[in-house]
């Protein structure tokens, strides 16, 4: 019987062609960790772990970024972000007031380096949130719950923000707004404050009445005291002279009427005339 051979393969004439394979494999595994695109919002730098270390100088911005393979990118997200907290705080008289409050935020894109250095892209949980916690309780211990409910909020928003932005600013964070979403007090003080606004309310509503009406009377007043001294000044200014010239001026008007009339020249003791209608 005849036994079959299969042909032998010759491997070493491929080998070359194997070994290209290998490397274009290597080569693009190297340039797709080589080759990093970065979105608007986003920012990156680069940590050189096998020389010079992180490279807080140097803030890559969007689009194609060339990284050496062997360095890590950290990419950080710049856009806005906001956190939202609600804590129980107490006031400048000892009572808990339930606040809910935000805040709107995002890294400084120029600094991210120096972000990261510091915080490890931990910023939100050991930076942000306790500086926000600590400058609420702070500042709203100052006042008391009618001050924050009604009379002073937006000075006690303002003082916060300001308490915050200042301390983010220091560690490279660009604060946006902060704002108190919900105020919750105690029932009992809540109705007491709200009582206590309505009556100041109906209390200037009635100051202002009585303001309105005295300034109604003194107008009233000035007006009598005007005429009373325009009285007095015509009064002053009319002599028997000047009566007897309109009456003189009355009768010759009377004589040259149609009208049926007596006058009677110095009847009336004064010198004016009286005149008689004798039409029946």
């Amino acid at each position: 019987m005849e036994q079959y051979n299969e042909p032998s393969v010759d491997i070493g004439k491929y080998r070359p062609f194997i070994f290209i394979g290998i490397g274009l494999v290597i080569l693009i595994i190297i340039l797709s960790n080589s080759f990093k695109i970065l979105q608007p919002t986003e920012r990156g730098v680069v940590f050189r772990k096998y020389t010079s270390g992180l490279d807080v100088e140097n803030v890559k911005g969007e689009g194609l970024n060339v990284i050496a393979p062997w360095n890590d990118f950290i990419v950080y997200n710049v856009e806005e972000q906001q956190i939202e907290e609600t804590m129980d705080v107490l006031s400048k008289d000892g009572l808990s007031i339930n606040i809910d409050v935000s805040l709107r935020f995002r890294p400084n894109p120029s600094e991210i380096g120096l972000l990261h250095r510091k915080f490890n892209k931990s910023h939100v949980q050991n930076l942000i949130r306790p500086e926000l916690r600590s400058a609420v309780r702070k500042v709203i211990g100052q006042y008391t719950p009618e001050e924050l409910y009604a009379s002073k909020r937006q000075e006690i928003e303002t003082r916060i923000e300001q308490n915050t932005m200042e301390i983010l600013a220091d560690n490279y964070i660009e604060q946006k707004a902060l704002l108190f979403r919900s105020i919750k007090l105690p029932a009992t003080i809540k109705e007491s404050i709200e009582t206590k606004l309505a009556a100041e309310q109906e209390a200037q509503k009635y100051d202002y009445l009585i303001q309105k009406e005295t300034k109604e009377a003194e107008r009233r007043r000035i007006d009598a005291e005007g005429k009373a001294a325009a009285n007095r000044i015509l009064s002053a200014s009319i002599t028997d002279k000047i009566l007897k010239e309109k009456g003189i001026s009355a009768t010759e008007a009377l004589a040259k009427s149609s009208n049926s009339k007596i006058i009677v020249i110095g009847g009336g003791g004064d010198g004016l005339p009286v005149i008689l209608n004798t039409e029946k």
